[in-house]
């Protein structure tokens, strides 16, 4: 990948574009980011000496501003986002325009040959059959707004011959700008600085992917995209398709004082059970570096330094 690419990354100060942007700077890559702040992060501090680094103070649903900056790129990554269930149906109206609204407005200002990586989530898969790994041809059947406008956006952005979609798994591991909601890296936490945690539906299972692998996904497809554009990929790790307390049992290997236990006190809001094949992906030569034991103790040592709710979505 010795050409150096024009990338703008929206949501670029996130937990994944903290992640990504400085790796794309390290392979030379001009990297603009555009992100709104919303959370007062700083995450992109440690890459403003570098001067392909460019930044961008607005709103992924400004038509001027991105039109501006598309106009620029040669690759654009939407990673402008409200992640996660709790946070979108807190602000319905904020996730349906920025979503799916602004993907669908990138959409329109694209010209034939730039390339768009996107990811969405995989819990669009909704609840799968038993003992039936999803596919990238398994049908969609989001249930929570989250999961609903990740799918229409997918939609939208795949009639765009240049793009590629990655339907993420679970994400978890550090990250300079953090996200202790997540599920691994919240039960972790809880691990940590609860010693306990209890749990509502422990035996839906679903997928996980580190977000450096997140990264290293997105870097695989800037140097194979003419073999995989215009594709759907799931990601993630396939030795972890495990129930939430399957999740517990690997986290209190590393952590033996760690106590866990059901009572009927809740529900997930996106109904995630399913487990995932990637396969498709791995045949394209991808497969993640980092598993759960890796990004397990890891998370330990991060909490030893973090204990705020800052760190979270909700």
């Amino acid at each position: 990948m010795s050409k150096s690419l024009t990338i703008l990354v929206t949501g670029g100060a996130g937990y994944l574009g903290s992640t990504l942007v400085p790796a794309l700077l390290a392979l030379g890559h001009r990297v603009t980011v555009l992100d709104n702040f919303m959370f007062g992060q700083n995450s992109l501090a440690h890459v403003c000496a570098d001067p392909g680094f460019q930044v961008v103070r607005g709103d992924a649903r400004d038509e001027k501003l991105v039109r501006t900056l598309v106009a620029k790129a040669d690759v654009i990554i939407p990673l402008a986002a409200l992640v996660g269930a709790p946070l979108c149906a807190r602000d319905e109206l904020g996730t349906i325009s920025t979503n799916r609204d602004a993907v669908i407005m990138l959409c329109k200002m694209l010209s034939g040959d730039q390339r768009v990586l996107m990811p969405v989530s995989n819990s669009g898969y909704g609840i799968g059959e038993q003992g039936k790994y999803c596919d990238e041809t398994s049908p969609l059947r989001p249930i929570s707004l989250y999961g609903r406008v990740k799918v229409e956006a997918e939609a939208a952005m795949m009639a765009h011959a240049n793009a590629i979609s990655f339907r993420l798994a679970t994400v978890f591991g550090m990250s300079p700008r953090m996200r202790i909601d997540l599920l691994v890296n919240d039960f972790v936490y809880r691990a940590v600085h609860d010693r306990a945690v209890v749990l509502f539906e422990s035996h839906f299972k679903r997928n996980y992917i580190h977000v450096r692998d997140v990264t290293r996904v997105f870097l695989h497809a800037l140097a194979n995209f003419g073999a995989m554009k215009g594709q759907i990929y799931n990601v993630g790790l396939s030795d972890a398709n495990l129930s939430k307390w399957e999740l517990c049992e690997r986290i209190r290997a590393h952590l033996p004082n760690f106590v866990f236990l059901e009572a009927p006190i809740g529900e997930d809001p996106d109904k995630r059970d399913y487990i995932v094949s990637n396969a498709k992906v791995e045949a394209t030569g991808f497969r993640p570096a980092h598993g759960l034991d890796d990004g397990i103790p890891e998370l330990i040592k991060g909490y030893t330094m973090l204990r705020n709710s800052r760190y979270s979505n909700v």
